[in-house]
Order: C-alpha cells, then structure tokens, then sequence
C-alpha cells in the first residue's frame, strides 16, 4: 500500500512540477502566485495519504469523493497544461540543435519559455477546471428527462400509448443532498407514466447505503407498479466480507429493502402485465411480457439466464427486457431464440464525462469500451435503451452527461 501511495505521489508530483514551469513563466516576481500553487499542490498530496491510508471500501466515506473531485480538478488541466509545455520543449530543443550545428554559440542552449505558449496553456486548461467545478458543484443532481417513442407492428392494440419510466444505477451511498434527492424523486414521478423500471445497481458495495434513503425512493408511483432487477455493484462482490454467511445476509437485506421501496425483483424470471381486451369480451385481457434478469456482463459477473427467464412464454408475445449491463445485448439477446423487442439497461453512467450535442456530436470514453454506451440503439428489428444513471459513483460529479430519467412511449405502428 505505501508503495502505491509513494509511486501515486510521485507522479501527480511530476505534473505539478512540469506544470510549474508556466506558472514561473508568466508570474517571475509573484512569489505568493507560485508559492499558492504549491501549498495547493501539497495538501492534496497530504489528503491523498490520509484518504489511502483510512480507506475501507465496506465504508466508502464521502472523503474519497471529495479526493476524487479534488484529484481530477488538479490534474486534469495540469495535463493540457503539460501537453503546451512539452510541445514548445520539443520545438526548443530542436531549436538549440538548430542553433549550435549553424555555429550560434551565444546564449543558452535552450531558448526561453515564450510567454504566449504558457498564457495559452493556462486559459485552455481554466475550461476543463470550469467543467468539472460545475460537475461536481451541480451536474450530479441536473436530472433531465430522456422522451421517446418507439413503433412496433406487434404491439398489442390495448398497449398502444402505453409509457415507461427507466432508472438506472442509484448508487445509493454516494448521495450527499437530500433535498436535490428528492426533487429527482419527484421529477420521476411526474412523468405519471404507467410503469417504473429500475435497471440495477441500487447500492455502491452494501445494501446499510440504501438505509437513510428508503423513505425517499417510497414515493415513487406508478399505476402499472414497479419492477427492478440487480445490477453488478448489488452483490456485493466488490468488497470483502468477514465471512459467506455475511454476504448472504447483505444481499437478503437487499431483497428486502427492494420489497420496502414498493419494487418487485425480477431474477431470472417474467411477469405478465395485463389490460383489459379491446374485443369487449368480458374478463378477455391483452398482455405483454416483462423480463428481468440478474447480471450479465461481458468482464464481469455472468448470473444472468436468459432461457430460465423466458423458459414460459411463447414464441408470440410481446417482450420487454431489463438487464443491466449492455454488452447483454449484442453477446446474448438480439441473437436469442424469442423475439425480444425492446431491452433496457444501464451500467455505464456514460463514464459521467463526455459531450453531447444532438445531431452533432456525442462521444463519452464509455465508448471505448462500450459500443452501445448510452441513448437509443436498433439492430435487427430490436431496440436497446442504455440509461445514463440515476446517481453517480466515484467521481462526485457529472461533466456533459447528466443523470438521467427515460420516458419511453409504446405506439403501434
């Protein structure tokens, strides 16, 4: 451990050195700019430490939050900054080369920093400082409401109009605002659609983080009721247990605090849900399909089965899927046996950095690693909807990729 906090520190040591470098260029007499700069510097490194050497991933407090924040705040813009830096060193160095083969012999070898280089490094690296500031300050609590509208040829007549709200990954012990909490409770339930789907990932580690916010998550409402499945991060395999019987009993308490909030748990299973028929047969009903299953992630945890899911329903029927890793989809479901027309899922909290612009550009490092890593996706007649979270999970914050609440409308084509 002391030897990964040694190597950490000297490396974020080696960006705030470089980094210097402009700093020294633009403020030569302004010993209390450059000596600010290092007191900063400082006591991140001495949080860091600290952070280290108290951290219990069975208690994660909200200080590794607040080390994360502080973290990417620092770094990231030293980064751009370094970037400017080490380019106008490339240009120097082959300057002096330049300098010394023509036969100049005057001066130093390396020319002076230019002072433009450094003023442009400082005010591009203010624009991620900006971002993640407001990230951290106010994006993790800007819910917006996601709105779209699927057509399907097969969907029965009585589901037609027929509305969805999707969550995803609460990640209940990294709320810290009780009031902003609640707004997004209530921006749910405002929706006043006929169902709530939540798509895994309910705790970060336990399920005591869900605890002070039971009463809270209590107050969403839907007509149709309220299904959930688990996500990964519900196991609890992330953290280590004093013993099995431990685990087990975390993940029954889990159970019971999902019955608590009003959420039926789907595992491996279906359910139907019903309207009365259009035929004006009495008692004649239409239905459609629910499927929920554990999860299933391509590099992570495999509990997921599909064909014990679906083992009941016919060939037929219209399906909709909650699972909570996407990979699921283009591994296992747009290629299963049954038609599954719409699979909703989550997990990837669209790394909770990127930008989007609609129409214009949407890019997320989630990308790298997920194909489908947030929004709306079809391919082969079936649709994928990725959730971008509820909550957030080790960076406190959110930059250009807000929680969010999908309203998903079923119409008939």
């Amino acid at each position: 451990m002391l030897l990964r906090i040694l190597f950490f520190l000297v490396f974020i040591g080696l960006i705030d050195w470089y980094s210097f470098q402009a700093f020294k260029t633009l403020f030569p007499t302004q010993t209390w700019i450059k000596a600010g700069f290092w007191v900063f510097s400082i006591l991140i490194y001495l949080f860091t430490i600290y952070v280290f050497l108290t951290f219990d991933r069975g208690n994660v407090s909200l200080n590794f939050g607040r080390l994360v924040s502080l973290l990417v705040l620092s770094i990231l813009p030293k980064l751009i900054i370094l970037a400017f830096l080490f380019g106008e060193d490339i240009f120097r160095f082959f300057t002096g080369i330049f300098q010394s083969m023509s036969g100049n012999k005057d001066g130093d070898f390396l020319p002076d920093r230019r002072k433009f280089v450094s003023q442009t490094a400082l005010v591009l690296s203010a624009i991620p400082f900006l971002g993640i500031l407001h990230g951290v300050l106010i994006g993790k609590y800007r819910y917006r409401v996601v709105n779209h509208t699927l057509e399907f040829e097969d969907l029965p007549e009585e589901f037609d109009g027929f509305t969805i709200t999707q969550i995803s990954d609460i990640h209940s012990g990294s709320f810290d605002n009780k009031q902003k909490l609640e707004y997004g409770v209530d921006l749910i339930n405002q929706q006043k659609s006929d169902i709530i789907l939540f798509t895994g990932d309910l705790v970060n580690n336990h399920s005591g983080e869900m605890e002070p916010w039971i009463e809270t998550f209590k107050k969403l409402e839907a007509p149709m009721g309220k299904y959930s499945i688990l996500g990964n991060h519900d196991y609890g395999d992330y953290m280590a247990w004093p013993s099995k019987e431990a685990k087990v009993a975390n993940l029954q308490r889990l159970f019971q605090i999902q019955e608590e909030l009003g959420f039926k748990l789907l595992r491996n299973e279906s359910v139907q849900l019903q309207k009365l028929a259009l035929s004006g047969v009495e008692g004649a009903t239409a239905s459609i399909d629910l499927i929920g299953v554990e999860n299933w992630g391509k590099g992570f945890a495999q509990y997921g089965d599909l064909k014990k899911a679906t083992a009941n329903l016919s060939d037929q029927s219209f399906k909709i899927l909650m699972s909570h890793d996407p990979s699921h989809f283009d591994e296992k479901v747009k290629s299963f046996s049954q038609f599954i027309h719409l699979t909703l899922s989550g997990h990837t909290h669209g790394m909770q950095f990127g930008i989007e612009i609609p129409g214009i550009i949407k890019w997320s490092p989630a990308s790298l690693r997920y194909p489908k890593w947030a929004g709306l996706y079809e391919e082969l007649g079936r649709y994928l909807h990725v959730n971008r979270g509820f909550g957030f999970l080790a960076f406190p914050g959110r930059v250009g990729i807000w929680p969010e609440i999908t309203v998903l409308k079923l119409k008939r084509k």
